[in-house]
């Protein structure tokens, strides 16, 4: 690694130059490096795109021009490299507007090839190359300038790897799992591009469901609130009001700042600067007619479908051993639930909509089936 090509980019006519170049590859190893203490939205400190024989560091502090790079981003013949992309995802979206595709993320290929499901990147690197990567930079101030010779190395060396990495499994992929591969990688981008709409907030709340349609229409108002405050504040969301306070707020809806402090964990610092404008979103949320409360939410499954909720699971695991693949690939509990959720205890059941593309056409009909049987006795 001694021998590896570093190179700064620091301008936007730089970054443009290298776009027209980044644009005739195949593939693009990406990573980003950010900050993410008190505030609502990740601060990038740095982007790294490496080819598998240099590795550029591109300083977001002080490109204002990211379209050449947005464009690079949505070059559909350019694979774009990315291991465990969720926050990296977000930070382009941020600097850029735009989403990389086609996106291969390395740990869900790992999967794919019946690896450990959910692998860390230094493990993956540790199996596919041998090498044991140190991890004293991960927790460093990636906003200070200028960055020490250690965190330019670190960077450096972690988008070098990712592209040795790539190298190494791509080609062990057949071709039908690289277009499961693709289309996870296209479910990704679509679940960023979806920014979650404030008003749907309060679906998320534990224990929503016990409270009546009237109190749903509080929880609502003020999630839909503190949703849109940590935004506009850049702040996390549990530094604008608590997650635990949400519940107890709906049900008890209280009239004056002494009931509002009562509230379990209700933080004095939100009463004082926020007091007043919560007291009266409560009181408008309160007084909004019927016609406007939400439909009350379903019940969670009772404890009576684990036997259930085991069998399908089961479907999926047997998949898995057909494929060569990490069981945890195949269906999600959320997917699951959903199923059940459809036509539990009598049916008739209706595959959820979450359950799409191949893994629909793979087990659709098996997890119906499976539902239609008779249980073992």
């Amino acid at each position: 690694m001694s021998a590896l090509d570093i190179r700064w980019i620091r301008d936007d006519a730089s970054l443009a130059q290298q776009c027209r170049d980044w644009k005739q590859l195949p593939y693009l190893a990406l990573d980003t490096e950010f900050m993410r203490v008190d505030t609502f939205y990740p601060g990038a400190g740095l982007v790294q795109v490496g080819d598998g024989e240099r590795a550029w560091l591109i300083d977001p502090l002080l490109i204002r021009d990211w379209t050449p790079f947005a464009e690079v981003l949505e070059a559909p013949s350019v694979v774009k490299v990315f291991h465990a992309c969720g926050e990296d995802l977000e930070v382009f979206q941020r600097l850029t507007g735009s989403l990389p595709q086609p996106l291969f993320d390395t740990q869900l290929a790992a999967a794919y090839l019946g690896m450990a499901h959910s692998m860390g990147y230094s493990k993956l690197v540790l199996e596919m190359l041998g090498l044991d990567l140190p991890k004293d930079e991960t927790r460093s101030d990636w906003l200070q300038r200028p960055l020490t010779d250690m965190q330019v190395r670190y960077a450096a060396e972690d988008v070098q790897h990712l592209a040795e990495v790539y190298v190494k499994l791509a080609p062990r992929l057949p071709e039908h799992k690289l277009a499961w591969l693709l289309a996870d990688g296209a479910d990704l981008v679509a679940n960023q591009t979806r920014v979650s709409d404030p008003r749907e907030a309060w679906r998320d709340v534990k224990l929503a469901w016990k409270l009546a349609p009237q109190q749903l229409a509080v929880l609502r108002e003020v999630c839909a609130w503190r949703e849109e405050q940590a935004r506009l504040r850049n702040q996390p969301r549990n530094r604008i009001l608590r997650e635990q306070t949400l519940w107890p707020l709906a049900r008890l809806q209280p009239k004056d700042k002494q009931a509002l402090a009562r509230i379990d964990e209700m933080h004095p610092r939100t009463v004082r600067q926020d007091g007043d404008t919560l007291l009266a979103l409560l009181a408008h949320a309160a007084a909004l007619p019927a016609e406007q409360w939400p439909e009350p939410l379903p019940e969670p499954l009772p404890r009576e479908v684990t036997p259930l909720l085991k069998r399908l699971r089961e479907v999926g695991q047997r998949e898995a051993e057909r494929q060569g693949m990490a069981p945890e690939l195949m269906l999600r509990k959320k997917i699951l639930e959903a199923l059940l959720k459809s036509g539990y205890p009598d049916g008739p059941y209706r595959l959820p909509d979450s359950l799409q593309g191949w893994r629909r056409e793979l087990m659709g009909q098996a997890l119906l089936d499976c539902l239609a049987a008779p249980e073992n006795p």
